[in-house]
């Protein structure tokens, strides 16, 4: 039986808790996390115990990624749950803040990452990776780990957190992990919850269109075309509306000039079904 893990609430107890591993020459890997852990987040956290001797794993609803009207409050929080599970995992340390140690009333600082971070997720969430950015870096800060993982699911975001990492000299190893996926090859998310039967079935639609338009793609086509019919694709599969399906550069997230695939590429698509936003994504390689 697994033992359970630690639970730290404060700087202090986590900063203190984080030297004594260090004294003793162990590394540690991170996994910041918002709660609401499910299979996704538990295929993170294997992969964090394959590089370090200490996995901490952070529960924390952030508030400066949403913006006014997305769903805050609404945001599954299960504290107990995910203690249980991350437990069985054999998590060393769960870091749950407290919500005014992270933004007192006096806090006024923000950071901004350019380049792989505009456009996209930011054409209809304007602030978001503003906040995604500044809590992760608080949070590097606090836990100062050897290496950091998320998920590929979120793909702009992944790429966002390395473009920081890199910029801001912070000596950390971030690592991608693989998108989960149910078997009907909708990818993991705290929000599938959301769904009753008929929207999960349309959700489970999204997955076989982006991998169609991808293949597509990989046979030839002008990406701009293939990904204009995949949204046309989407709406017909019952979708209420599409804010992107595109295709851009594997790392820096570059427009692809003249829609020709001649670079690693990779598919990322953001669609609404009944009233959950799902985003996804895929590889696409120009065929040799």
């Amino acid at each position: 039986m697994a033992s359970s893990p630690l639970i730290s609430r404060t700087q202090k107890d986590l900063r203190g808790q984080i030297a004594e591993w260090r004294g003793s020459g162990d590394r540690i890997s991170f996994v910041p996390t918002m709660g609401a852990l499910h299979e996704g987040h538990l295929t993170l956290i294997r992969l964090a115990r394959k590089k370090a001797e200490r996995v901490v794993v952070s529960i924390f609803v952030n508030p400066t990624q949403f913006a006014p009207g997305e769903d805050l409050e609404a945001y599954p929080r299960t504290e107990a749950a995910d203690t249980e599970k991350l437990a069985a995992e054999g998590v060393d340390l769960i870091y749950i803040p407290y919500p005014d140690s992270m933004y007192d009333v006096h806090h006024a600082t923000t950071v901004k990452v350019g380049g792989v971070a505009q456009g996209l997720e930011t054409d209809h969430r304007p602030t978001f990776f503003d906040g995604v950015s500044l809590v992760v870096t608080k949070l590097f800060n606090r836990v100062q780990p050897d290496s950091a993982v998320f998920g590929e699911k979120d793909y702009q975001q992944l790429a966002t957190i390395r473009r920081l990492v890199e910029d801001l000299d912070m000596p950390i190893k971030i690592i991608g992990a693989p998108i989960a996926r149910d078997e009907y090859g909708l990818a993991l998310s705290s929000r599938n919850q959301y769904f009753d039967e008929d929207g999960l079935t349309i959700a489970r639609r999204l997955n076989k269109i982006m991998f169609a338009c991808a293949e597509e793609m990989e046979g030839g086509r002008n990406v701009d075309r293939a990904a204009e019919d995949a949204a046309k694709a989407l709406l017909e599969a019952g979708f209420s509306n599409v804010d992107y399906v595109e295709t851009r550069s594997k790392n820096s997230l570059t427009v692809l000039e003249g829609g020709v695939l001649n670079a690693p590429s990779r598919l990322l698509i953001a669609a609404h079904c009944k009233g959950v936003r799902l985003i996804d994504n895929c590889a696409v390689n120009a065929k040799e």
